[in-house]
């Protein structure tokens, strides 16, 4: 009772999509409904999807604020020692490349989905199975995705 999965993660997003104007909230929300599931699944190497939502470029500054403050708790979630690496990356690809978009209910208890795509990376949180009771959340890179065959990739471009 009071714990909640990933909770600082959903409210700094449900934060974000509701310090956004009607216009923005307009392009960030793209449908009401959320998807049942993450859209990149278990996929073992992700691609990037059809950029979607508002870019980190027609945010405000606190809302800018915001998007990095929800990038970093990612980063530094499940690899601390290598969370300024993958900033760094990002900030190399470039910021104003960033886009965040919403699905479904804005208020806690509501179904919802939301997404943080950039040129290297992409974010997916889902929480809508069980009464949204079921998070699923993923960090994934375009340039060495988990699933993704590292030795054989070593093999193919040295060994050949």
């Amino acid at each position: 009772k009071g714990t909640r999965v990933l909770g600082h993660e959903e409210d700094l997003a449900r934060l974000l999509v509701k310090s956004l104007t009607t216009a923005q909230q307009a392009i960030a929300i793209y449908t009401n409904t959320a998807p049942k599931d993450i859209i990149t699944g278990a996929d073992k190497k992700v691609q990037p999807l059809t950029p979607a939502g508002l870019p980190r470029a027609q945010m405000s500054a606190p809302q800018a604020e915001l998007i990095m403050k929800l990038i970093t708790e990612y980063a530094r979630r499940v690899r601390p020692e290598l969370a300024e690496r993958d900033l760094e990356k990002i900030r190399k690809a470039g910021l104003d490349k960033v886009y965040f978009a919403w699905a479904g209910g804005l208020e806690l208890g509501q179904g919802h989905y939301y997404r943080v795509q950039g040129p290297t990376f992409l974010l997916e949180y889902d929480n809508t199975q069980n009464d949204a009771n079921h998070v699923h959340a993923v960090w994934r890179d375009f340039n060495g995705d988990f699933g993704e065959d590292i030795l054989k990739r070593h093999y193919e471009a040295a060994h050949k």
